[in-house]
């Protein structure tokens, strides 16, 4: 499946005409906006936008931002020719969502359309007239700088969006020493946890990096909780023979274990302030241990897809085939088993989840 980012978003948008005004998709709704300035590669995009029936003028009209997460937040909802909400999907929050709606639907790629909304009452269904949706359809391109509504026979069924609700975390004394994020620390502990928890579901023993098992959550630390091993010598049979790669895995954030014989992944959680050292843990782990089949994988932000391919592709870490788990993913799967409690999944589930770096290169 493509994956856009937002630097595809800023690259189409770039492509519109400088000196263009656009319409707004709702013609109740008459408002035109023009674009004023563009960062590049991921923005911002600085705009304009007036209400000429409200005797609004550009002279007068304020300069407004359309963000960087903001961009990036549309990006991860995009796939191919699937309608989206846009209101939905920034949760009412973005002044200038309608704005970027609005210059996307005038690239090539970019549709509007109304498909059907199934409306459930009292056990009975129907079928009523849709909101507006965006829908990306990049094998069908329309001509530039138009607006142009897609005929669709689709019906959306609006489920409630799953959210993920993670316990306080108490982090250790040395986690609040100068310099440290702690915010960006308590980020990468709550993906320790939900790697922990999908562990469980899927019949997996996990490995916590050695120096993040004080962290308490629920009133106990992760190196306590269900299912986390405390010693990689003693409790792994994997490991047990190979004093080196012992060592090398100390500090990898998390390693699934399946029947103390195998081993499912290899998982590095990173942030923006570097990949190269998850991956070189990784690495030393991999040259530690004789020829073994797994996933080294690299669990990020969604927004760090690209730097996380460009590093992962260098050539001293092409033998790791690399995968990128984005925070998004994980978090999907993680409600998943959550709420469904589901059993008797194989490990192919995983690769559904887990973008190959070298074979997108390819």
């Amino acid at each position: 499946m493509e994956k856009l980012t937002a630097a595809n978003l800023v690259h189409e948008i770039g492509m519109l005409p400088r000196d263009g005004i656009f319409n707004y998709i709702n013609s109740k709704t008459p408002t035109l906006v023009k674009i004023i300035n563009i960062v590049r590669p991921q923005g911002p995009i600085k705009i304009q936008r007036i209400r000429p029936n409200k005797g609004e003028t550009w002279e007068k009209a304020k300069v407004q931002s359309i963000s960087v997460p903001m961009i990036w937040r549309l990006a991860n909802a995009l796939m191919p020719d699937h309608p989206i909400n846009v209101d939905r999907i920034f949760g009412g929050s973005y002044n200038t969502r309608s704005a970027l709606e609005a210059l996307l639907v005038h690239t090539p790629q970019f549709y509007y359309c109304y498909p059907g909304r199934i409306e459930s009452i009292s056990s009975k269904n129907k079928i009523k007239p849709g909101h507006k949706h965006l829908m990306w359809c990049p094998d069908h391109p329309h001509a530039p700088n138009m607006l142009v509504k897609a005929e669709v026979e689709m019906v959306i069924s609006e489920v409630p969006s799953t959210e993920i609700v993670y316990d306080a975390l108490v982090l250790p004394d040395e986690y609040h020493s100068p310099g440290l994020d702690i915010e960006l620390k308590r980020r990468h502990s709550q993906m320790q946890i939900a790697l922990i928890e999908i562990g469980q579901h899927l019949g997996f023993k996990t490995w916590v990096a050695q120096n993040d098992k004080g962290i308490i959550y629920k009133n106990q630390k992760l190196g306590e909780m269900e299912g986390v091993i405390g010693s990689l010598r003693r409790e792994e049979n994997l490991m047990s023979s190979f004093n080196e790669a012992q060592k090398a895995a100390l500090l990898i954030d998390c390693i699934w274990f399946k029947n103390g014989r195998l081993m499912p992944a290899v998982m590095e959680v990173e942030h923006s302030t570097g990949v190269t050292s998850g991956l070189t843990r990784m690495k030393g782990l991999q040259d530690a241990l004789p020829p073994f089949p797994t996933r080294y994988v690299i669990i990020a932000p969604d927004e760090d897809r690209e730097k996380v391919f460009r590093e992962a592709s260098r050539p001293q870490f092409q033998s790791l085939n690399a995968r990128f788990f984005p925070y998004s993913a994980v978090e999907e799967m993680y409600a998943l088993f959550k709420r469904r409690n589901i059993k008797g999944v194989t490990e192919e589930f995983l690769d559904s989840y887990m973008e190959p770096i070298l074979v997108q290169l390819a």
